[in-house]
């Protein structure tokens, strides 16, 4: 995924350190009894009305035959290195894009199918929408979303890979290669369940749409960027029942199992700083020169660290009461201080009291309710007897939910003026052109709030409760379902006018993965073989639940 390479596995560590949560749920509510909890949960829900033939293809999708003939094609997928790079030039001219040729032929022949029965639309050359058109017309449509790009493989790293990157090897568990777990096997799973729901002869009700951007590990801008434009002026505004794309998915922690679909996406901000300082000999130093500076303001910045805050759309506060109504090993402390909780935390200036002590469970709880700096990119001088006449330095921020990129924009203004002010030099604070002799502050062209919170209300048929519905029909009964919080951003932050109920989740799972998230964006990506067949299974029901359901 872009800006974070570890946006799930985050996700995951978090939970690692989070609390256990027991089996128990409810079997049905009454309007009454949803008032008294605050993590309900639904029932599993298995889609109804099957043909004959849709049991015949349920039963198949357990078959060793079926699972043979998916390792086949997850695997050729992987095999196609459709590397995208930062640098990019434009589409048509620089041939690295063309490989998206390939990937795109390879689809067309391994589903059939799909590609006579739905609407193929090409967006700015590679992106895809395939449309499967409803019989009623006034229903929002389904959307499902995956992209087709992956994170390059430095030549450094090849030698250290069990089997090459690009081999696709199966080897009697896992689909090994580049892109198999992000996110080749959740757009072959969308597919393979399409395909073999049109071989049993399903016709949906509700329209279903495919849509797979190219470059999301570049930021998107090519792909979901003309992608979603182009749905919003074929749909309009609000257009879609509900929109389902990677993300983080399920798994065991402390010996309960769980769902976690990211219903919010932290914000984004990068922030250039530029130094700029009269140069000369190096023999004849100022006392502070400009990587001096520079350094001295980073050191003040990393020493002025944003403080956990739990605002009251913070996802991770559902969590909470998850484990406190189904837990008994919630902390006693979080427990009373989360009845206390209200949202106090919109000044930032005030403790927040639950925050802090739930972040004592370690960084990775911490940062899903606090704003992250880190320092990630610095430059200065070019030679080692000329003194630096311009140094850089760049700021990567994830924006807490509840908070802005205007409150880190402030906050680095005040941090920034106090050095400014020291060494006499003029500050350009987020607007105005370098200067000599000047400290200059510039956010980067991809500036972004935190997401619109997806509504997880169950108390009437919604996207949300079709989902949870979906996964523990699949999973048992024992799968609790609760809102997730990514840290990073997908390809949603392009569609979020289309629709307000987006889920950012990796719905395939297999409980005896030790390979956990599948080394996503590092040495060794593989993907469950297990895992990839769930998730046909889940896209195959969910698709069918989403046509019967009565959404309010």
């Amino acid at each position: 995924m872009v800006f974070a390479a570890t946006t799930v596995t985050v996700i995951w560590l978090a939970l690692q350190f989070f609390y256990s949560i027991t089996s128990w749920a409810p079997w049905s509510w009454s309007r009454e009894s949803f008032a008294k909890v605050q993590c309900p949960q639904v029932p599993p829900m298995f889609p109804g009305g099957s043909s004959e033939e849709l049991l015949a293809m349920d039963d198949f999708l357990q078959s060793a035959k079926f699972r043979n003939e998916s390792i086949g094609r997850l695997a050729g997928a992987v095999r196609i290195p459709t590397m995208s790079f930062d640098d990019l030039g434009p589409i048509g001219e620089d041939k690295r894009w063309e490989v998206f040729y390939d990937f795109e032929a390879y689809l067309k022949g391994a589903f059939p199918l799909l590609h006579k029965s739905l609407t193929l639309e090409k967006v700015n050359t590679h992106g895809l929408i395939y449309t499967w058109k409803g019989s009623d017309i006034t229903l929002k449509p389904t959307l499902l979303m995956a992209h087709q790009d992956v994170v390059p493989v430095p030549e450094s790293t090849i030698t250290q890979w069990t089997h090459p990157p690009f081999s696709g090897f199966y080897d009697g568990k896992y689909v090994w290669g580049r892109g198999s777990s992000d996110c080749k096997n959740q757009l072959i799973a969308v597919m393979e369940a399409v395909e073999l729901l049109i071989e049993a002869g399903f016709e949906p009700t509700r329209t279903v749409i495919l849509s797979f951007g190219f470059d999301e590990e570049a930021s998107g801008t090519q792909g979901a960027g003309y992608l979603a434009p182009y749905l919003f002026a074929k749909y309009g505004k609000d257009a879609m029942a509900v929109a389902v794309d990677e993300g983080a998915g399920l798994g065991s922690i402390w010996g309960t199992n769980f769902a976690l679909p990211g219903v919010a996406e932290k914000g984004y901000i990068d922030v250039d700083i530029i130094l700029r300082m009269p140069g000369g000999h190096s023999s004849i130093p100022p006392d502070h020169n400009g990587i001096g500076i520079m350094s001295e303001l980073i050191t003040l910045i990393e020493a002025n660290p944003y403080e956990p805050h739990l605002h009251s759309d913070n996802p991770y506060l559902n969590l909470m009461h998850c484990g406190a109504e189904h837990s008994p090993e919630f902390p006693p402390k979080l427990k009373k201080l989360l009845s206390k909780h209200s949202d106090g935390a919109k000044s930032c200036l005030k403790k927040d009291r639950l925050a802090l002590e739930a972040s004592k469970a370690g960084r990775p709880i911490k940062y899903l309710m606090t704003t992250s700096v880190a320092v990630d990119v610095i430059q200065g001088g070019v030679k080692v007897n000329a003194l630096p006449e311009r140094i850089s330095a760049t700021i990567n921020h994830r924006i807490n939910v509840g908070e802005h990129p205007s409150d880190v924009k402030k906050k680095l203004t005040r941090l920034a003026s106090s050095i400014a002010d020291k060494y006499n030099l003029t500050l350009h604070a987020f607007e105005g052109d370098e200067t000599p002799s000047s400290l200059t502050l510039l956010a980067r062209n991809t500036t972004l709030e935190p997401a619109p919170v997806t509504p997880t209300d169950v108390k009437e048929d919604t996207p949300y409760k079709i989902l949870s519905g979906t996964t523990r029909a699949l999973y048992g009964a024992d799968v609790l379902v609760a809102p997730g919080i990514m840290t990073g951003n997908t390809d949603t932050r392009y569609y979020w006018d289309l629709t307000s109920h987006i889920f950012r989740y990796a719905v395939g799972w297999d409980s005896d993965d030790e390979a956990g998230l599948g080394n996503i964006h590092t040495v060794n990506e593989r993907a469950s073989v297990k895992a990839h067949v769930a998730a046909v299974r889940w896209f195959s029901f969910f698709i069918r639940n989403m046509d019967e359901a009565k959404l309010a």
